[in-house]
C-alpha cells in the first residue's frame, strides 16, 4: 500500500511537470520558463549558497512563528471552548482579528515596533493565532463529556486531565491547525520579508520581481514547496499517525 501511494505521488508529480513543459513549449514566452531552466537556476542558486542562506532565514522565522502561534492559539482555544461565558465575551474580538487583512497587521507592526526581527515574527504570529483558536475551540466543544465527568469523579488534576483526556481528543484538530498553519504562515512570512527585511525568501523574490527574473522566482518557490512537503511527510504525517494510537 505504501509503495502504491508513493508510485501515485511520483506519477502525479510527473504529470504536473509534463503539463508545465508542454505549456512552456506551446507559449514559448519568457514569463513561463521550462522546468529544465528552473532546475538549472535552482541548482546554481544552491551552488552559490545564496538559496540555502535565504531559505534558512525564512525557515527560522517560520519555525519560531509557527510554534508561538500554535502554543498560544491552542491554549486560548481550549479556554474558550471550555468556558462559554468567555467564548461569548471574546467572540467579537476573534471575528475582528480574523477579518483584519494580513497586510494591515504587518504594516502596523513595522510602524509600532520598527523594522526589526521581533516585529516581523510578531506580525506573523498575530495573523495565525485566530485561525488556531477557532479550530481548537470547535474541537474543545466536541470533547466527550463522559470522559470529563470521569476525570472529576477520579479527581484528576488539571495537568493530568489535559495530558491524558483533553489533548488526545484534540490531536486531530491540532494537526489540522498545524497543516493549515504551515500553508498560511509561509505566505505571510514572504510578505513580511518583502516589506521590511533585508534577507529571506520574500526579500529575494521581491528583488527578482524588480529584475523580471521569472526563472529565479519559480526556482525559489519550488525550493520552499519541497521543504514544506518534506516537513509534511517526515514530521506532520508521522505525528498524526502517532496521535491516533490512543483510539
Amino acid at each position: 500500500m505504501l509503495r502504491s501511494s508513493f508510485l501515485n505521488s511520483v506519477l502525479s508529480l510527473g504529470l504536473l511537470i509534463l503539463i508545465w513543459q508542454l505549456a512552456a513549449v506551446t507559449f514559448n514566452s519568457p514569463v513561463l520558463p521550462s522546468p529544465l531552466l528552473v532546475y538549472k537556476t535552482l541548482a546554481h542558486a544552491i551552488q552559490t549558497h545564496e538559496l540555502p542562506h535565504h531559505l534558512g532565514v525564512t525557515l527560522y522565522r517560520l519555525i519560531i512563528s509557527f510554534f508561538l502561534a500554535m502554543l498560544i492559539g491552542t491554549a486560548i482555544g481550549i479556554l474558550l471552548g471550555r468556558h462559554n461565558s468567555l467564548n461569548q465575551f471574546f467572540d467579537s474580538w476573534l471575528i475582528i482579528l480574523l477579518n483584519i487583512p494580513a497586510l494591515v497587521t504587518i504594516i502596523l507592526c513595522y510602524i509600532w515596533f520598527g523594522l526589526v526581527e521581533t516585529a516581523a515574527i510578531f506580525a506573523v504570529v498575530i495573523n495565525k493565532i485566530p485561525n488556531v483558536i477557532v479550530t481548537i475551540r470547535e474541537g474543545t466543544k466536541n470533547l466527550d463529556e463522559h470522559l470529563m465527568e470521569m476525570t472529576r469523579a477520579y479527581r484528576f488534576g488539571r495537568y493530568k486531565t489535559l495530558r491524558h483526556v483533553i489533548l488526545p481528543q484534540l490531536f486531530p484538530y491540532i494537526m489540522a491547525a498545524a497543516r493549515t498553519g504551515l500553508a498560511l504562515i509561509w505566505k505571510i512570512i514572504l510578505v513580511v520579508e518583502m516589506l521590511g527585511r533585508s534577507d529571506g525568501m520574500g526579500y529575494q523574490i521581491h528583488l527578482f520581481f524588480q529584475l523580471f527574473d521569472i526563472p529565479s522566482i519559480m526556482a525559489y518557490t519550488v525550493s520552499f514547496i519541497i521543504v514544506i512537503q518534506l516537513i509534511e511527510s517526515m514530521i506532520l504525517k508521522p505525528l498524526d499517525k502517532k496521535s491516533q494510537r490512543w483510539k
